[in-house]
């Protein structure tokens, strides 16, 4: 075996060992949220008109509209607003800053994103398949996606919307070059930033050694406390700075502290793309 695939079979024993209290946990968040939203409107099929477009290669025929194919030489698909609106792409950051937590208490920040992730489908809001068995593959998937701290550019369908799950502490200009071709492209997005409360204030003090977790290096301070005040301002300009991008694409944004439960988070989510399905 080479070291590559003995690599990838230690990862995913470690993921399967992991994955009963990862969907355990991720059960009682939908279970908690759906009384929140219990009672809305649901994705379901729908009968609003959204727009005629060309037939496709794969598409079922029996959702060709025959009297306006007539019109002219083209097969053409009556699209309804809920099929346009209700398709909805997950993705969480994989990269490394996300496995740090600042207390062995707290949930790494990778785990948090899995978990609410694994809740929104398990409470059927973005659901792609009723299966157990497809959700424990998705678990499985989850340790197993490109570390990449941005999402990648691919091409979804028109009118998507996009949950993105991750700390968002890259530099500004590298977050808007990946998100700002899926605006331009129609797509609806949502961020939601998962933080350590140590991120937020860094209360260390005396001599700390900080180590990057993505090859940043290594930083001593003798007196940490020193530095607090110009590092707790440096945080909040990044995520007002992340704040405005977001919303200059139309696009909103939520934080999300693994000190908190997760469940506002996701439940504010829901509600989120509720309105945007309107």
């Amino acid at each position: 075996m080479t070291g590559t695939a003995e690599a990838v079979r230690k990862q995913a024993d470690r993921l399967a060992g992991s994955l009963p209290p990862l969907l355990a946990a991720a059960l009682r968040v939908a279970a908690t949220v759906e009384q929140g939203v219990h009672g809305r409107k649901r994705v379901g099929t729908g009968d609003a008109f959204w727009q005629f477009r060309q037939y496709q290669q794969g598409d079922p025929t029996t959702r060709i509209d025959w009297r306006q194919s007539a019109k002219s030489d083209r097969l053409y698909m009556r699209e309804m607003e809920w099929a346009a609106a209700q398709s909805v792409w997950l993705w969480r950051d994989a990269s490394a800053s996300m496995n740090w937590r600042s207390s062995p208490a707290l949930p790494l920040k990778s785990e948090r994103a899995e978990v609410l992730i694994l809740a929104a489908l398990l409470g059927g809001e973005f659901r792609p398949s009723a299966s157990r068995s497809s959700l424990e593959r998705l678990a499985l998937a989850l340790g197993f996606d490109a570390p990449a701290s941005v999402p990648p550019s691919i091409a979804l369908p028109r009118f998507a919307q996009l949950v993105l799950i991750g700390d968002f502490l890259s530099p500004l200009p590298a977050i808007e070059t990946a998100l700002r071709p899926f605006a331009e492209r129609g797509l609806t997005g949502h961020l939601l930033q998962i933080h350590d409360p140590a991120e937020e204030s860094l209360p260390f003090l005396g001599r700390i050694r900080f180590e990057g977790t993505e090859q940043e290096g290594e930083l001593l301070l003798s007196r940490t406390e020193l530095v607090q005040e110009a590092y707790r301002q440096r945080y909040r300009a990044h995520r007002e700075g992340l704040t405005t991008l977001v919303r200059s694409l139309g696009w909103t944004f939520a934080v999300s502290g693994t000190d908190r439960p997760p469940e506002p988070a996701l439940l504010a989510l829901y509600r989120q793309i509720a309105e945007r399905d309107k």
